[in-house]
């Protein structure tokens, strides 16, 4: 049974909020240990393979986690979304997990779920190599990520992934996912789907707001999971909404603080 995001994904909302609107951060990461002069934070760190007791596991697609300036942890598993604290001190990164939603996963997801949230805590020599990160606890396990470039707010395909009411976020109805997106065009069209009809509008874009034009879009009914998302969305495009920018997240807020939380797929390596 899918139970409400509260924790982590409003975490990881307000991780968002928090970022500067309308700001585009850089991906970071120099060559060697992590220290003050090659931080972790403002990537989008993609899980690759996690190494537990010699055994290597790759990460479904999906899995994330991004480190804020503010010391929060925030991330995907590649089903529930997390959170917590972080710490960088020389070439050790301290990570301790507190947060985690409750949705039902599919059990290879859940395997590795489970497997991640026991070895992603703790303390971890911490070392960039270009775009990879490798943490190493002293048992030996590894975790291995690579960093993503951030995504533009323009020509991205955004996919929803939860319901933003103020501070706190709900994950999508069951059966939902994947099907809400859009995309903002460099020339302002607005193109994707509620969650049930395709729809089209227009976007201009000044400071940190979004001011959107008439909405058309299909007229299909369809199932009430659906159409929840579908009348969060339209709320939305029906709006001069604001945004918020981090990496490869973006939040759009009506004016009465209800929204949606949306991400763009993780680049995939050759």
């Amino acid at each position: 049974m899918q139970k409400p995001i509260v924790t982590a994904a409003a975490a990881l909302a307000s991780l968002v909020l928090l970022t500067a609107c309308g700001t585009e951060t850089g991906s970071g990461g120099g060559a060697g240990a992590v220290g003050s002069d090659a931080f972790v934070a403002n990537v989008r760190w993609t899980f690759d393979t996690l190494t537990v007791d010699g055994k290597k596991t790759t990460a479904p697609p999906g899995a994330y986690v991004e480190f804020g300036e503010d010391g929060r942890a925030s991330g995907n598993s590649g089903c529930n979304h997390f959170g917590g604290e972080s710490e960088v001190r020389g070439d050790t990164l301290t990570v301790t997990l507190g947060e985690t939603t409750e949705m039902g996963c599919d059990a290879s997801l859940q395997s590795f779920e489970t497997l991640l949230h026991k070895t992603f805590d703790g303390r971890f020599k911490a070392v960039v190599d270009g775009d990879t990160l490798t943490l190493t606890r002293s048992d030996g396990d590894t975790l291995v990520l690579s960093s993503q470039p951030p995504a533009p707010l323009k020509g991205t395909k955004w996919t929803v992934e939860s319901l933003v009411s103020g501070d706190t976020a709900s994950s999508l109805p069951a059966g939902t996912e994947g099907r809400a997106h859009f995309v903002i065009a460099e020339d302002g069209k607005v193109t994707g789907n509620l969650g049930c009809n395709r729809f089209s509008t227009t976007a201009t874009v000044s400071g940190s707001t979004i001011t959107f034009g008439r909405l058309a879009s299909t007229r299909m009914v369809c199932a009430p999971p659906q159409m929840k998302v579908e009348e969060a969305m339209s709320k939305v495009f029906e709006s001069r909404a604001t945004y918020g920018l981090h990496v490869r997240s973006l939040t759009l807020t009506a004016p009465d603080g209800t929204g949606v939380a949306a991400a763009t797929k993780p680049v995939t390596k050759d």
